[in-house]
């Protein structure tokens, strides 16, 4: 069983066997906003809650939503499922959240490539985050690393950048696809060294990581939640993080300065977004429950497992959120 397979039963058995008077207090918290929504005549939720991750089941957005459905689940009081929607570097899941129906039933889960880089990389994709969506709630900080495939026999960044050197355009990078993180982080790379090379799109990370561990393609840079377990594993190894000191859970791995490029410091951003329209007193009632999963102490443990940082207090909710989206958009 992998290390977020493991994670996954253990929060799903935890959800599953809160007591009554736990669950009780959970309910409280989470129905804050109830009142007012009750007021606009609706009892939400009605039904199940279903989190559109725009990309294939394996990724760090996959493994991160599912561990914040299960923690969510008993603060909403209804299921809270992920329904993964790859393609276009994520622009298929996205407009398909956006256009949802805006009653807080369909919510999307996505990070600073789709909901904000996306708009620079592709202007008239018939998508804006910043037109299109209600933001809910950041979920996490999550720095970056660079992997060479078990096959190559690449065992550091600066081995791999010489064979990037002497190969050009045949060397490949795995992306989950135009505009996703994992496509940013070696864009960004390749600019600041002066190299090209090959960055060969999937419908996710997770696709992208198989043909890694094979060896199809030479190098991945994705978030540490896929790629600490990646490593462990063994179906890729890890070159170099991103941030400003090591991964606790990667002590061997240098960052990416120890390693040479000091200029590369990419940390990613994932976050909760509600198709624009949702009523206000149910997005707030969403960002209740992502603000309550982050207290979750098996969640809390799972993120600090994969070198992921939970949001500043002065970083939660619709409002701050928003803020980075416009930001970064710009940027």
């Amino acid at each position: 069983m992998s290390d977020g397979t493991a994670a996954s039963a253990r929060l799903q058995a935890r959800v599953t066997t809160v007591g009554a008077g736990r669950r009780g207090l959970l309910a409280a918290g989470a129905l804050l906003a109830a009142p007012a929504v009750r007021a606009q005549g609706s009892s939400w939720p009605q039904r199940t809650i279903t989190v559109i991750v725009p990309a294939a089941p394996g990724g760090t957005l996959d493994a991160l939503a599912r561990f914040f459905a299960l923690a969510m689940t008993p603060l909403l009081g209804r299921s809270v499922v992920v329904e993964n929607v790859g393609g276009a570097g994520g622009l298929i899941g996205m407009q398909r959240a956006s256009r949802a129906d805006p009653d807080g039933h369909t919510i999307a889960f996505g990070n600073m490539g789709v909901m904000a880089a996306f708009v620079a990389l592709n202007p008239n994709a018939g998508y804006d985050p910043r037109r299109d969506l209600a933001p809910i709630g950041m979920a996490a900080h999550v720095p970056m690393v660079i992997a060479a495939s078990p096959q190559s026999g690449v065992r550091s960044l600066s081995a791999l950048l010489d064979r990037i050197r002497e190969r050009g355009e045949r060397a490949t990078f795995g992306t989950a696809g135009l505009g996703t993180t994992s496509h940013l982080a070696p864009a960004l790379l390749l600019h600041l060294t002066g190299l090209r090379a090959t960055l060969v799109s999937y419908r996710g990370a997770g696709p992208a990581m198989n043909d890694l561990a094979a060896g199809v393609v030479d190098a991945v840079i994705d978030q540490t939640v896929t790629m600490i377990p990646a490593h462990r594993g063994g179906t890729a190894v890890a070159l170099a993080v991103s941030g400003a000191q090591r991964a606790a859970q990667l002590p061997d791995v240098p960052t990416f300065a120890e390693a040479g490029v000091p200029s590369f410091d990419l940390v990613v951003w994932n976050a909760f977004a509600a198709p624009r329209g949702t009523p206000e007193p149910i997005v707030q009632r969403l960002a209740a429950a992502v603000d309550g999963a982050l207290a979750d102490a098996d969640l809390q443990r799972r993120l600090a497992d994969l070198a992921a940082i939970a949001p500043a207090p002065e970083e939660r909710g619709p409002g701050p959120l928003g803020q980075r989206i416009t930001a970064d958009a710009a940027r």
